[in-house]
């Protein structure tokens, strides 16, 4: 990992009381379960704390088995925050066909909950202070960036970009079940 990146996965301040007002005002839907597998190689190892509920997620094994798109964020990312609206119509539209995760790159869990209630996006949400689900996915430092993973753990797309609407991402994102 990289020197100089953050070795918190969120503020001190974070406690899960001080968490429980923003949890229950962001009202997640909660972190995938394991899956079918072992999931993708790169993030086998890696575990996060699911902002839903502050339970641990083995990200490779969530992410195991099931067509994922990842996308990567930060509460204070203006971009980020006008996507995340289109992640979530994208996902209503995909179905149980796509898995839409987001991952908060930023300590300050807090915010990103109070950011997600006031946006009204309720998708699973991984707090990765740390920034390892990116750094082992070699996501460029840009966000918002988003990665397609295909039900192998592979990575079909890698979209270091924002997108403006649910059709937008449908279009980049395609359905090659591959």
């Amino acid at each position: 990992t990289a020197m100089n990146a953050p070795d918190r996965e969120h503020r001190d301040a974070d406690t899960p009381a001080a968490l429980a007002g923003p949890r229950q005002r962001a009202d997640l839907a909660p972190c995938p379960g394991a899956g079918d597998g072992p999931g993708p190689p790169a993030l086998r190892g890696i575990t996060v704390e699911c902002a839903a509920d502050g339970s641990v997620v083995d990200v490779a094994r969530a992410l195991a088995g099931r067509r994922v798109v990842l996308n990567v964020w930060a509460y204070w990312c203006a971009p980020c925050a006008a996507e995340l609206p289109a992640m979530a119509e994208y996902q209503r539209r995909a179905g149980p066909d796509v898995t839409v995760v987001t991952v908060h790159q930023d300590e300050n869990e807090t915010a990103a909950l109070l950011r997600l209630a006031e946006l009204g996006v309720r998708l699973p949400t991984l707090q990765d202070g740390r920034r390892r689900v990116a750094a082992a996915l070699g996501v460029v430092n840009v966000m918002p960036a988003t990665v397609v993973l295909r039900p192998d753990g592979s990575v079909a797309q890698m979209l270091p970009r924002a997108f403006d609407s649910a059709d937008e991402i449908a279009a980049a994102v395609g359905n090659d079940k591959g």
